[in-house]
């Protein structure tokens, strides 16, 4: 995910520029939704840096909402993508069509919803894996194959996808390498009281708030170049390089958690979302390099999916948070 060849930094937008940006972006989600900080910020931080997101919670906690919301304040295509156990992966992709044109009968490709900057994959784990493999090679290539075509997406291009967690009848586990695909993975929690006196005040009156655009697609690119940008130190390289071994259980620095519960570990692609991830927090921290506090802020949210535990962890009620936390006690910083 690092650019090995950095613009020049005359072509970068300005510190300034990036912090206003995001904060007017935050801003107007703010204006439709309650609380939720944690959430958007984790969001806001793998847009910019071009990742996708799963946000997983039970139904009714705003999770397509915040991201309708984000579509509104971003002045990007928008699509949604309901899915269900009856959709097929050309109903995502597109299809070609048989067309007549000046008496000749020609294919011409219709696209599919994915054809757009952000998508949301609604509840995408109530479909087949045969239709939640359809979203693969968007996600990491950014083109779409069909009738052996291949069809660019336009950038930028997030797919921000909800889904229920998996006990829950109807649903079906994303597989593990789509999982991998996915830059940070977010837990919706349950609003608390007061929040929830907000949410009821907001929504059951005779007006909503109005969202207003606040940034395009150039001004995201702009963000991310400047993002990819940011110095890292080597030792906080290193450091982030040492967490992921650790994750995995066959590792010598593998902590008691890992050794017990997690079947594999994260792939190098956790690295990278770790060293992204904190390249964006610190900027949105007013910072121009980045610390080890930047890491540990997005270090959750990077893992949490890409920890796979075992039937023992299922059974014993284990939490891939708890792993990461004792990932980042054992783990030391140089």
């Amino acid at each position: 995910m690092e650019n090995p060849n950095p613009p020049p930094i005359e072509d970068l937008l300005a510190p300034e520029r990036f912090l206003a940006l995001a904060e007017a972006i935050e801003t107007e989600v703010g204006r439709v939704i309650v609380g939720q900080r944690q959430v958007m910020r984790h969001v806001l931080i793998a847009v910019i840096a071009g990742g996708h997101v799963l946000l997983e919670g039970v139904p009714g906690l705003g999770k397509t909402m915040l991201i309708r919301t984000l579509g509104h304040a971003l002045d990007l295509k928008f699509s949604r993508i309901q899915f269900t156990p009856d959709l097929m992966p050309a109903d995502i992709t597109g299809t070609e069509i048989l067309i007549d044109q000046g008496g000749e009968r020609l294919f011409r490709f219709r696209p599919g919803p994915v054809f757009a900057n952000l998508v949301l994959a609604d509840e995408i784990n109530r479909a087949t894996p045969k239709t939640q493999s359809a979203l693969l090679e968007a996600m990491q290539e950014g083109s779409v194959t069909v009738a052996e075509k291949t069809h660019a997406l336009s950038q930028p291009f997030f797919v921000l996808a909800t889904q229920n967690p998996i006990e829950m009848e109807g649903t079906y586990p994303l597989p593990e390498a789509q999982l991998d695909r996915f830059f940070f993975k977010v837990d919706v929690p349950f609003p608390a009281t007061a929040e929830l006196v907000e949410i009821m005040q907001r929504t059951t009156g005779t007006g909503l708030p109005q969202v207003q655009p606040v940034a395009d697609g150039a001004a995201i690119l702009a963000m991310r170049r400047l993002a990819l940008a940011i110095p890292i130190a080597s030792h906080v390289r290193e450091h982030v390089a040492r967490l992921i071994v650790a994750t995995h259980p066959t590792s010598p620095d593998a902590t008691p958690l890992v050794r017990q519960y997690v079947r594999y570990g994260a792939s190098p692609r956790g690295g990278q979302a770790l060293i992204v991830g904190a390249k964006v927090t610190a900027l949105l921290g007013g910072r121009y390099n980045v610390a080890f506090e930047d890491v540990r802020a997005v270090a959750a949210a990077a893992l949490r999916h890409r920890l796979l535990l075992n039937f023992e962890a299922l059974a014993e009620g284990i939490h891939p948070d708890q792993v990461v936390d004792q990932l980042l006690e054992a783990v030391s910083e140089p």
